[in-house]
């Protein structure tokens, strides 16, 4: 069984790529839908090891910071 922390972390980072994507990847569109900051959107980007590619989508780097692969 997954640790909450674990699956909080999956959900967010689901969330923020989703927001990301109906907003056409404008991260200040994304976070005012997800009620953040663009700070924070940028920050959790950075957190989650997200790459925002030129082409329109979203690319996960191999693993988190905390070496989950995912």
């Amino acid at each position: 069984m997954e640790s909450l922390e674990r699956r909080i972390r999956e959900i967010e980072k689901d969330e923020i790529i989703h927001a990301l994507k109906e907003c056409n990847f404008v991260r200040a569109k994304a976070a005012r839908t997800l009620g953040i900051t663009a700070r924070m959107i940028g920050y959790r980007i950075k957190k989650y090891g997200l790459r925002i590619m030129e082409v329109g989508s979203v690319e996960d780097s191999d693993a988190d910071q905390y070496g989950h692969q995912q």
